[in-house]
């Protein structure tokens, strides 16, 4: 069994009991381990996540933690910048996960939050490249420099990036958008699986294209959310919500 040069792992979203199960199969298979974001939100047990992740990185120095969408969202609301983003998109349950109730306030929230899992929120990059791929959580603007993609497109952009043609000098692997199956396309793989909705929660070696996964248990009902024919799920609710937010960022 060889070893790869990166593991990349997909989105978690509180998911505990999967991660738990998925670490293990991991340890040992890379050399560096790259996390995609969403660790939080809509899943049991968001704090359970962040507890695995911290005690994984002591065990495994070069590990990357990458900041999703949902991770921005927890930052506003402790920032006291918006509340019904974070609320609305499952904060609730990350709440829950940190014995708050539904209506606690961002107050109550950085009390509870331990030091370490504060410093692991601020501390969270936005890209991860190596000589086999550049890791993203949600995409990259086509034709635009790394050092100029804003956090618009890093952590909300779907199909533009999605069915772009714009052809990428690397592989771009990214989460985000949930798929039945990993998305593996010339220079795109979305791994991001659908733990949160009962599907698998999945990891990658590079540059050997192995996927890793676990079943997971459904713990969020999207019924806005359905199969197309490439298996991706899709909203045209939530992609009209985020267009509004990528003009915003440009």
């Amino acid at each position: 069994m060889s070893q790869a040069a990166v593991c990349v792992v997909g989105d978690i979203h509180g998911c505990a009991s999967a991660l738990a199960a998925l670490l293990p199969l991991l340890e040992g298979r890379a050399e560096s381990f790259v996390f995609l974001g969403d660790y939080i939100d809509r899943g049991p047990d968001s704090k359970g996540v962040i507890d695995l992740l911290l005690d994984f990185r002591r065990r495994q120095p070069r590990t990357v933690f990458l900041m999703g969408n949902h991770e921005l969202m927890l930052l506003d609301f402790l920032a006291g910048q918006d509340s019904s983003s974070f609320l609305h998109a499952g904060g609730e349950a990350t709440l829950a996960s940190y014995g708050l109730p539904p209506d606690a306030g961002p107050d109550a929230l950085r009390t509870r939050l331990p030091p370490e899992h504060l410093a692991f929120l601020n501390g969270l990059s936005m890209l991860w490249e190596n000589e086999h791929c550049i890791c993203v959580h949600a995409g990259l603007e086509p034709g635009v420099h790394l050092s100029r993609q804003t956090a618009g497109c890093c952590l909300w952009v779907r199909d533009e990036f999605i069915r772009s043609r714009h052809g990428f000098d690397k592989t771009v692997v990214f989460g985000h958008t949930p798929f039945v199956k990993p998305l593996v396309q010339r220079d795109k793989i979305g791994i991001d699986t659908g733990a949160v909705y009962g599907g698998r929660l999945t990891a990658l070696l590079l540059p050997q294209r192995e996927f890793i996964s676990v079943p997971s248990q459904r713990y969020s009902y999207r019924p806005e959310f359905s199969g197309d024919q490439n298996g991706q799920f899709q909203c045209g609710a939530i992609s009209l919500a985020v267009g509004k937010l990528l003009r915003l960022f440009r």
